[in-house]
């Protein structure tokens, strides 16, 4: 193998595999950087489009299991569910026993996951499904960013992580439309083999392309913390989803409790560890915390909105999957469009201006959704509450992720990596998930005034008020059985739809203004930015030749 010399980076230091220096102020990459970051930005195109395929499927999967609303947020929630709770884990896991490895082993993994899903027999199964298939991406999607920092240093680093980050949120908006495409077509389970052909391609580019070994650890993996770090994440996503069900009140406030101690155990293993899963001194650095918090919002904004609106398009304004999926062009358009902008923004103004500029078109997208998306609206205004989603998020993305990678010592690249994909997964499982149970809650309490305000509500039987208030579907269901009626139940199905999505986009609005908050009090200006990331690194570097010595 080449070795190429650290000597631009002033760390006198080699790697072998055509690597080069992950710090410094030069511009370094590996050899053959063009077919590597394809290897590694299909890896993780596999996960991005499975993230949201299932919210086009959402109706169909509704009416071919009778499922309720509640029940589907957990099926469209199942991928981040498994990404999120496992990212952590895995991500030490590759630092340790090989990113590589880890890489074409998760990538593998989601083939057969995907085919569970595809021709699941019940609905508890396809969730199942749905949750092996993020664990398959808790192992290949972390490694990805992982390798990105440990390969490339400077402003090449930050251009491959742009790259990296529009094509992923491209990806997580794309995957609507194949699955609609495919839904006009075939059977609600196509839209779970669409990564299929994609994951081999993937596989084979990484097995004969990705460097192995570059600035992995040697330590032992924190396998106690990994287990509560999965128990935590776990615990609070089900209780979110949970929480708008009436029957299940005890079950969310025993989930609540597991989450309180699994967070409380993790942290004070983490403290006391020799090998902590999470470091915790390095995670509490200004430049990583807050970006990690700002990161969730924006990358949950984009998938709560993305899962809310495909319901809107398809139950309230008639769109067929394929039209549905066709409406997020837009939001994937202006994700790629505005990425090199975002990387020239943070070069030249610092992270905290592009995050900003970020927060303020995910604002702008949630007032268009809560103000002007009704039945009837124009697809105009659709398209325009999707680009401008996409350009929040191209600018705000790769602020996001580079302020991780960028504050971290090469070593913990793993964890920078597994709190980046932390940002799209437990960000988009939680804002998923409130935005689910409000929309869940807002359609269950006006179609429940509905019926009491309706002629002859008495007659309507307990059995007819359970289907109308489980979900959409549900009463599609009814009306299709007393069509003399339909017109009426489908009219106060969509008002309800409505009432309940304007919930949803309201708790987008504020989750984005707190983030927005966050950043502008507590994210330093550029030239504070560079002094503590020079500091960081400065600090990091004697530590390990303390630890060297």
């Amino acid at each position: 193998m080449k070795l190429v010399s650290f000597a631009k980076s002033g760390r006198g230091q080699q790697a072998r595999d055509g690597t080069s220096s992950a710090r410094g102020s030069s511009s370094t990459a590996p050899v053959r950087p063009g077919l590597v970051l394809t290897a590694l930005i299909l890896v993780a195109a596999v996960a991005n489009l499975n993230l949201l395929v299932a919210s086009v499927a959402l109706p169909d999967i509704g009416k071919a299991f009778n499922a309720g609303q509640v029940t589907l947020n957990l099926v469209a929630v199942g991928f981040s569910l498994g990404l999120a709770g496992s990212v952590l884990y895995l991500g030490a896991v590759g630092d340790r026993y090989g990113r590589k490895m880890m890489l074409i082993s998760g990538t593998l993994l989601s083939i057969p996951a995907c085919l569970l899903a595809a021709f699941a027999p019940s609905i508890g199964v396809l969730f199942a499904a749905r949750v092996l298939g993020g664990i398959a991406a808790g192992m290949a999607f972390p490694t990805t960013l992982a390798l990105i920092t440990a390969l490339w240093s400077g402003p090449a680093r930050t251009s491959s992580i742009a790259l990296w980050s529009a094509i992923g949120g491209a990806s997580t908006a794309l995957g609507p439309l194949i699955a609609g495409t495919l839904l006009a077509t075939f059977w609600w389970g196509s839209v779970f083999i669409i990564t299929l052909p994609l994951a081999v391609i993937a596989a084979a580019l990484a097995l004969f392309f990705v460097p192995a070994h570059v600035n992995e650890t040697t330590g032992r993996v924190d396998n106690l913390g990994g287990v509560l770090s999965v128990l935590l994440v776990a615990a609070l996503i089900l209780m979110i989803n949970l929480a708008p069900v009436p029957d299940l009140g005890t079950a969310v406030i025993g989930l609540g409790v597991v989450a309180l101690a699994a967070l409380i155990a993790f942290a004070v293993r983490q403290r006391h560890a020799a090998a902590p899963l999470y470091d915790l001194r390095v995670a509490g650095r200004r430049i990583f915390w807050v970006a990690a918090c700002a990161g969730i919002v924006v990358f949950g904004s984009l998938m709560g909105g993305m899962f809310v609106g495909q319901q809107f398009m398809q139950n309230v304004l008639g769109y067929s999957p394929f039209q549905a999926g066709l409406a997020i062009i837009p939001a994937a358009a202006f994700m790629i469009g505005v990425a090199p902008h975002s990387a020239r923004l943070i070069e030249r103004h610092g992270s905290r201006l592009t995050l900003l500029a970020g927060y303020f078109f995910v604002l702008l997208a949630f007032l268009v959704m809560l103000l002007t998306w009704k039945e009837g609206t124009a697809y105009w205004k659709v398209g325009l509450g999707y680009a401008l989603i996409g350009t929040g998020v191209g600018l705000a993305g790769t602020p996001a992720s580079h302020s991780l990678t960028g504050s971290v010592p090469v070593k913990r690249a793993g964890m920078a990596s597994a709190t980046a994909d932390l940002q799209r997964d437990l960000g988009g499982a939680i804002m998923q998930s409130i935005l689910g149970a409000l929309l869940a809650a807002g359609y269950a309490a006006s179609i429940t005034a509905a019926i009491g305000s309706a002629p002859h509500s008495q007659q309507i039987t307990t059995s007819v008020q359970g289907q109308l208030t489980k979900s959409f579907a549900g009463a599609e269901g009814i009306a299709k059985r007393y069509p003399q009626y339909a017109s009426q139940i489908t009219a106060a199905a969509k008002e309800s739809f409505l009432h309940g999505d304007h919930w949803a986009y309201a708790a987008g609005i504020l989750a984005v203004l707190l983030g927005t908050a966050l950043v502008y009090f507590m994210f330093p200006g550029h030239a504070q930015e560079k002094s503590l990331l020079a500091g960081y690194h400065a600090s990091d570097l004697s530590a390990a030749t303390k630890s060297r010595g």
